[in-house]
């Protein structure tokens, strides 16, 4: 995980006005290897394990599996969906793939410009496996445990956006970016106006809104 993501973590307990402090065991360079995540507020501590934080509010079970890969997105939707995005548009920013979406976080990692940070964010058990750069990895409960606006485009997939993810969306994504939604719904358009987002980009397999 990226040194400068920790610095936009808010705590999954006590809510985004809550930050995170970063307590560091292990460095790669400007990534966090090992160590943990502490809030002020609550005392809770977050960990990060081989490069990966659990974001999850306690108390923390035992991950689920991934969703079966019938159902995962074509990684050619990478490029309509850095596009519907407008990650060219977002130099020095971090672009986050939420729930199935985040299938596409290597092949997306390989497309954004210099300085880009992809940060994936899932429910459930991922294996440990080598990630191409720049790319962080984050496991999430339904509250996201990013400060508002922290990112310069988002991504889901059409069978996770739904009101309450959508609304977590839209208020992690800052102001003048999109939020895209892959393998759409018919409903996407709808949808995407109910959680307060318009201007509607399409693409390939990809529909997207920005505020």
């Amino acid at each position: 995980m990226h040194l400068l993501l920790t610095d936009r973590l808010a705590c999954p307990r006590c809510g985004p006005a809550f930050g995170l402090v970063l307590l560091a065991d292990a460095m790669d360079g400007r990534r966090v290897a090992e160590g943990s995540l502490g809030c002020a507020n609550c005392r809770e501590r977050y960990p990060i394990r081989g490069g990966r934080a659990d974001l999850r509010p306690p108390p923390r079970g035992p991950l689920a599996a991934p969703p079966d890969p019938v159902d995962a997105p074509d990684p050619s939707l990478a490029l309509p969906v850095a596009a519907a995005m407008g990650v060219a548009d977002a130099p020095g920013g971090r672009v986050l793939l939420l729930g199935r979406a985040a299938i596409l976080a290597g092949s997306l990692a390989a497309l954004v410009p210099d300085g880009v940070e992809v940060v994936a964010a899932v429910p459930w058990a991922e294996p440990d496996e080598a990630e191409a750069l720049p790319l962080s990895r984050v496991t999430v409960g339904d509250r996201l445990p990013f400060f508002d606006g922290t990112f310069a485009g988002v991504a889901l997939h059409g069978a996770e956006a739904e009101g309450g993810t959508l609304r977590e969306a839209r208020r992690v994504l800052a102001r003048g970016h999109r939020v895209a939604v892959v393998a759409p719904p018919d409903d996407a358009q709808v949808r995407l106006g109910g959680a307060g987002l318009t201007r509607f980009v399409r693409g390939e397999g990809v529909v997207a809104a920005g505020w």
